[in-house]
């Protein structure tokens, strides 16, 4: 079983359930990597700014939504767009082994790279033999 589980679990281009907000949500496509100190979650975002991104981390849950916000430049006609405005959500819950006051994220290139670092107790120490 993996540390990690979505709870939004409709596939990344089907609108998932938003809860009490009636307007759709898609999940964004990401990974779940694991070192020896830290989960590294990368979810790819086209198109958000920083201001249009909200991460809580509560209650075994990591919550990451926001919106795109595109504005087509004046004169271009598009003929293509395979990205729209639609707001985004994706909650994953995890069990203790998340260090919440340690928890980072860089958004880059839309590009959001979080580190979830583990906690003190899933790390391996040495053990001193008396």
């Amino acid at each position: 079983m993996s540390l990690f589980t979505t709870t939004a679990p409709s596939p990344s281009c089907q609108p998932a359930p938003t809860g009490s907000d009636s307007s759709p949500a898609v999940r964004p496509a990401y990974d779940v990597k694991e070192t020896a100190d830290a989960y590294a979650l990368t979810v790819r975002l086209p198109g958000v700014a920083k201001d249009g991104l909200e991460i809580t981390a509560e209650g075994g849950e990591l919550r990451i939504a926001g919106r795109r916000n595109w504005k087509q430049p004046e004169g271009w006609t598009t003929l293509h767009r395979e990205t729209s405005d639609v707001s985004f959500k994706l909650v994953l819950e995890h069990d203790a082994r998340i260090d919440v006051e340690k928890i980072h994220a860089d958004l880059k290139e839309g590009i959001l790279s979080v580190s979830l670092p583990k906690a003190e107790t899933l790390k391996p120490r040495k053990i001193a033999v008396n």
